[in-house]
């Protein structure tokens, strides 16, 4: 099949936009198609081993395919597959094409490390993926080991090269940005991006889960990342219209743009519009909620699509979750780091660590 090509499937006929407590509507969903990884990145799973997700628990592609199809009828508009690596599920083009037939959905992003990309690159092009964003650190190999205990840089750059040679554009690099490992390459990355093409984006160090050894004091904040970038590159200007996109923009002199992912030190709670299924099929309405909702057991029970909607429908309109808020607000009284989940406890439930929910 060519990429995007039409394909019929049965869905509602109306599409209605649901909204929360605080008004945000329901639009974007991450949908998480692995939670294992072939790194171990320091931010995000630094345990060598994990206690996986049962294999018969993981939804197929088809049941992700119907719970998405309950989630576009309330509003979604918005899938990006993420995993841990979502490369490592195999055969992840017919999953796009099944999501493809799918009318209300208008984009299917993928966010990855980029370690299989190339080889994977051409199907799913062909299978009709609009955007690929990659996760990229650092450009020093010797660092690069150093953060994610493997030896495959080389494998992430064909990877970025790849992406272009398939036909894609809008392509886009996430650097978390962790001070005094990574901030001296703020500036060779924002070149790196023009090189390819790519805009890169610069991601605050969160605190979610427990395990990575997050501090305030490895906080690379928002200001810091301007300042270092301005005094190389003159005038910064803010790109309006933002929307609910978790990314503030900027554009540099010569037409540049960049983007920086505020969370932990300006949250930007208000305007979230996310929601997050896991590959076992557990809902969470914020990154950094502690229980979700399991919609793979009615599923599996043969649940009406009707009932199954008026579910969704009521844990959106009940949501309340404003958890970088929240953690922020804790740094008043000095608990944000009290606030971390301990390893045993993660152990004990995998969905509570960032690579289970799709970061």
């Amino acid at each position: 099949m060519g990429r995007g090509a039409p394909v019929t499937m049965t869905v509602s006929s109306h599409q209605s936009t649901v909204t929360d407590v605080l008004g945000r509507p329901l639009r974007s969903l991450r949908l998480s198609v692995t939670d294992r990884c072939n790194l171990r990145c320091a931010y995000c799973m630094p345990e060598e081993e994990y206690v996986w997700l049962p294999r018969e628990n993981l939804l197929s592609f088809e049941e992700m395919a119907t719970l998405t199809s309950y989630f576009t009828d309330l509003g979604v508009d918005k899938v990006r597959l993420t995993g841990g690596e979502p490369l490592l599920r195999r055969d992840l083009p017919r999953l796009i094409r099944l999501l493809l037939q799918n009318r209300h959905i208008t984009e299917i992003a993928l966010t990855t490390n980029g370690i299989l990309l190339a080889d994977q690159i051409q199907a799913l092009y062909e299978a009709g993926l609009h955007r690929v964003t990659i996760s990229l650190d650092t450009l020093r190999p010797e660092r690069f080991r150093q953060l994610t205990r493997r030896d495959e840089y080389a494998r992430v750059l064909e990877g970025i090269e790849s992406v272009g040679r398939a036909g894609f554009t809008g392509l886009k690099l996430d650097t978390v940005a962790i001070k005094g490992f990574n901030d001296d390459e703020l500036i060779s990355l924002i070149e790196f991006g023009k090189h390819y093409q790519a805009e890169v984006r610069f991601i605050e160090y969160m605190d979610v889960g427990g395990a990575n050894n997050w501090s305030a004091d490895k906080v690379l904040p928002l200001e810091s990342m301007l300042a270092i970038l301005g005094k190389h590159y003159g005038a910064i200007e803010p790109i309006p219209g933002r929307g609910a996109a978790p990314a503030q923009r900027f554009r540099l002199s010569d037409g540049t743009s960049f983007g920086v992912i505020a969370s932990t030190t300006t949250p930007f709670c208000a305007a979230c519009d996310r929601s997050r299924v896991t590959a076992d099929g557990m809902w969470y309405r914020c990154l950094y909620a502690t229980v979700g909702n399991d919609l793979r057991q009615p599923l599996r029970d043969g649940i009406s699509a009707e009932d199954m909607r008026a579910y969704i429908r009521q844990g959106w309109e009940g949501r309340r979750d404003r958890g970088a808020e929240d953690r922020k607000a804790l740094e008043r009284v000095g608990m944000r780091e009290a606030r971390l989940i301990g390893i045993e406890k993660l152990r004990e439930d995998p969905h509570l660590e960032m690579h289970a929910r799709g970061g």
